[in-house]
């Protein structure tokens, strides 16, 4: 389905073709002074300069051969040649009906070419709870999953689960001193208990007393650096307790994930590029590209002559490579965090042979994606360009730093979601909303407020960016927050399910009145900010369309009385404008991954 702006914009295009002028110039874009017109092209001002004519000329040829369309009510040039575009009342109610008539879509299209996608985000891992530091990499992974399949795109979300490097080996002989799973520490081929005694509070208690004694102790640290190595080199009792690990780890993960909304198709940990990883091995040193330096084994990542100023720790400053080498294995001997990472890649492309990995991780990862990218391209892992970081920002305290807790600490994001659930209770009932209803169908709109106040809070906000994390800000039923965005669409099912009780149907949509118009290219706009959405990897474009789009439904409302219409057919078309501003609305949210309650 074609959006308006894109029909012009062709229409625009021709008649700068005719013109004798390179058609990509005829941008159309929305109106910076909606007063005078819908939308704007500039492109004669680029055009005049490469053609050495008056710009403003050739804009008035241009909107000369613009006039005869039957879409446009006037095409008008402005100052040095400016093309202002004003659609048809006609034009645009027949578009208006399209959106409306456009179910599951609601006026976006799809992708030309359908890929196939995998994204990786969340990054949870065995024995640690997650806190506010994976909530950014969760909710935008997320959104874009759900973006890229709206488009068209076949989509794997994998969570790519952290369950195999040295803090397997801190838990294994933490578990072990403490005498937990004697059962699983033989040497021998077992059989082991079907269950482990350690419970997820023993794994959240043990990995950081475990991982600050490494810190100190030397002995412990090389008995932990063993284990983990006996456990990729597949010792029996050691793989059943690090299954049990996973499996009691994954199931608080689910908890957590389930609260907010966030699901995976792939439950994928480090270990499962494990049997990949010889193979990968072998072959970087077939092809020469793994080389000794200084004891460890590494994949060179620089183009030749490619350096940077490094500063050194004893404050000298040398050129060295950019990026540094990708390490594989240390001296030591050990498979590092970037060589998993690389067989993970080998190992989607055996799998799926995805057409694109998007990697939703901190933009503090950046270096370490550029090497590891580089290293696949240069074993042929993956296509060139076919691999992408999408770096974040971080969500900070008041201070501007990373969110903590007051007493310092990383929160929870099980803490965070309580303390989100809480706000949203003493928000609606300060707001008196669902006072009337039960408890379980008042909890059920606690919790999809105060999701809705965390998601929007972060993806109102360009992904490169960070912001201040305001509970109470974002709380609000009012200004540009997630809670104002559910009360809007409950009031619009409010308004359709009053005017179904009346016997009122949507009919055919006719645009007459002001606040129509806006409504109705409102709805036109959300094809344009679901492709940059997708185009740029930037959720927050469409959280943008789901704010203006509610503003503009709450001027209609105040302005075109829908159930007192003057006339049935009035009725008809403003009862349809607010069912595909609802759709429209509720559409926008769920890529967002935001739910709406049936009422409040």
């Amino acid at each position: 389905m074609t959006d308006l702006r894109t029909v012009l914009g062709e229409a625009v295009g021709a008649a700068f073709a005719a013109e004798g002028v390179d058609a990509t110039l005829a941008k159309v874009t929305p109106s910076d002074r909606p007063d005078l017109a819908d939308f704007q092209s500039n492109g004669a001002m680029a055009a005049a300069r490469a053609l050495k004519v008056n710009p403003r000329e050739l804009a008035t040829r241009v909107a000369e051969r613009l006039k005869g369309d039957d879409r446009l009510t006037s095409v008008e040039v402005a100052g040095p040649g400016f093309i202002n575009l004003k659609v048809a009342d006609g034009a645009l109610a027949a578009r208006a009906d399209e959106v409306a008539n456009d179910a599951g879509h609601v006026g976006a299209s799809l992708v030309a070419a359908p890929r196939e996608v995998v994204i990786d985000f969340a990054g949870p891992n065995v024995a640690k709870p997650m806190h506010v530091g994976h909530l950014r990499s969760s909710i935008i992974g997320e959104s874009l999953k759900r973006l890229f399949r709206f488009r068209g795109d076949t989509v794997w979300g994998d969570a790519h689960f952290g369950d195999w490097g040295f803090q397997m080996g801190l838990l294994i002989v933490a578990v072990g001193d403490e005498g937990k799973a004697a059962a699983f520490m033989a040497e021998d081929d077992g059989p082991f208990p079907d269950a482990s005694p350690v419970t997820l509070e023993d794994l959240e208690r043990l990995y950081p007393a475990a991982a600050a004694q490494a810190r100190e102790d030397a002995a412990f640290r090389d008995r932990a650096r063993k284990a983990t190595a006996e456990l990729q080199g597949g010792r029996p009792g050691y793989r059943a307790l690090w299954a049990h690990f996973v499996a009691v780890s994954r199931t608080a993960l689910e908890r957590e994930f389930g609260a907010l909304g966030v699901t995976f198709d792939l439950w994928n940990g480090e270990s499962d590029a494990d049997p990949v990883m010889a193979e990968m091995i072998a072959h970087l040193e077939t092809t020469g590209l793994l080389v000794e330096d200084d004891g460890a084994r590494v994949v060179h990542v620089a183009k030749p002559g490619e350096t940077r100023k490094r500063k050194l720790a004893d404050g000298s400053v040398i050129e060295a490579p950019s990026p540094p080498p990708l390490l594989v294995i240390s001296s030591e001997g050990s498979a590092m965090y970037g060589t998993t990472d690389l067989a993970t890649i080998l190992d989607r492309r055996k799998a799926i042979d995805p057409d694109l990995i998007l990697y939703v991780v901190d933009e503090r990862q950046a270096e370490h994606f550029e090497q590891v990218f580089r290293a696949a391209y240069l074993a042929g892992y993956a296509a060139e360009g076919s691999l992408e970081h999408l770096g974040f920002g971080t969500m900070n305290g008041p201070d501007g730093k990373p969110f903590k807790t007051r007493a310092g600490g990383v929160l929870k994001l099980h803490d965070l979601i309580s303390m989100a659930v809480e706000k949203a209770r003493d928000r609606l009932h300060e707001a008196h909303l669902g006072e009337d209803f039960g408890e379980a169908e008042f909890e059920s709109i606690a919790r999809k407020v105060a999701v809705a106040a965390l998601k929007f809070a972060d993806l109102s906000n360009s992904r490169t960016t960070s912001y201040v994390f305001d509970l109470d800000r974002f709380m609000s039923f009012e200004g540009k927050t997630g809670p104002y965005l559910l009360y809007q669409a409950v009031r619009i099912k409010s308004l359709l399910r009053k005017g179904a009780d009346q016997g009122a149907t949507p009919g055919p949509i006719v645009i007459a009145e002001p606040a129509e118009r806006d409504l109705a290219l409102t709805l036109d706009a959300f094809s344009q900010a679901v492709s940059e959405a997708y185009d740029k990897r930037m959720p927050h474009m469409v959280a943008e369309h789901a704010y203006r789009l509610a503003q503009s439904f709450s001027k209609f409302y105040a302005a075109c009385p829908v159930l007192v219409a003057p006339d049935e057919a009035t009725k008809g078309s403003r009862l349809a404008l607010s069912k595909a501003a609802l759709d429209q609305l509720e559409t926008s949210l769920h890529l967002l991954g935001i739910d709406t309650p049936e009422r409040m």
